[in-house]
């Protein structure tokens, strides 16, 4: 029979955690065959007592001490401490359905794949026009790019990544554990380097998840800027760039740049600048009307502003990781960067 070993990091998640940790409860696996280690940061907000609180209730519940704070520590203490052949993990702003774990473990074992997982769909983080266009954007092609696992695929697919993924406990003994110095991108980059070991990813959009969005502008900025920051180190880490969604954000904002700073002296680059900046609201106003037919005048509205928030944080906190992680060629993030709260 196989063992499940479900590792949750988690820090300052007082208003996740419960619903989440009530999702797990509610799966329909098996509980003899399951564990769930939550690893903590040292929250002070209240979410360790909610934890310790399941733990109680559920001997198979587990509270584990991350005393670095940040979400790679947290897994690999998870895996360490795991006991189970396959290794899931879990996110604490999310919630799980019942045949979620189930359904992750069934097709990890007839597919053969390394690594599987589902969709993610967001939702939003409290019923505002602003929280609501934070989920849109991060569900469409236009805020997130081609990843699948946000916006969808037709059937099962081999992917280059996967949100929570379900993995062979192998996995880990043939190409090591989480890179450390990433606070963000460390799925990416550890799923990358199982592709470079031959290894294969599954997505399987039958199966999903719901991800609460974040609910601020700035909280967001701040996730996509350190998106964006960890990419070059995650790509020097492997030794190529993972996907090429990853290049346009800066390339943009680049193209941006060099353009408004030769336009007074270039009457050509100047038309070029308009261009840009036309050829760029024109989509985010289209878009933003789509939100606004679909959702409400008001959605639409903050949508305008949403995607640019997503667009130039990645891109600006990528150019910043180029000159951090390649030209500087430092090992770890300037403290700033590293985030005290999710």
């Amino acid at each position: 029979m196989l063992y499940v070993s479900v590792v949750l990091p988690c820090l300052n998640e007082a208003k996740n955690i419960r619903a989440c940790l009530d999702s797990v409860v509610a799966s329909d696996f098996p509980k003899d065959r399951l564990e769930l280690l939550v690893v903590d940061g040292q929250s002070d907000d209240g979410t360790r007592e909610i934890v310790l609180e399941f733990s109680k209730r559920h001997s198979w519940i587990s509270l584990l001490e991350n005393v670095r704070r940040i979400t790679p520590v947290a897994l690999n203490i998870g895996i360490c401490a795991a006991k189970g052949k396959i290794v899931m993990r879990m996110d604490a702003h999310t919630i799980y359905p019942a045949d979620y774990i189930s359904g992750l473990v069934t097709w990890l074992i007839k597919s053969e794949a390394d690594n599987v997982g589902g969709i993610a769909i967001v939702r939003p983080a409290n019923e505002t026009p602003k929280a609501s266009a934070i989920a849109f954007a991060l569900s469409h092609p236009w805020g997130v790019g081609n990843s699948h696992f946000r916006i969808g695929a037709v059937g099962p697919k081999w992917v280059d990544t996967v949100p929570f993924g379900c993995y062979r406990r192998g996995v880990f003994d043939r190409i090591g554990l989480f890179n450390e110095a990433l606070v963000r991108n460390q799925d990416d980059e550890l799923n990358h380097r199982l592709l470079k070991h031959g290894g294969r990813i599954l997505l399987v959009p039958g199966i999903v998840s719901f991800y609460t969005a974040r609910e601020s502008l700035a909280k967001l900025w701040m996730t996509f800027y350190q998106y964006g920051y960890f990419k070059p180190l995650a790509a020097r880490t492997v030794g190529a760039v993972m996907t090429a969604r990853q290049l346009v954000p800066s390339t943009f904002i680049i193209c941006l740049a060099v353009t408004a700073s030769l336009a007074p002296v270039s009457p050509f680059m100047a038309m070029i600048f308009k261009v840009i900046v036309a050829g760029y609201a024109v989509i985010d106003l289209s878009i933003s009307f789509h939100a606004a037919l679909f959702k409400s005048v008001r959605c639409g509205m903050w949508s305008m502003v949403v995607f640019p928030i997503l667009h130039v944080g990645y891109g600006l906190g990528y150019l910043r990781g180029v000159v951090d992680f390649v030209v500087l060629r430092k090992e770890t993030s300037d403290p700033v960067i590293l985030p005290l709260s999710r």
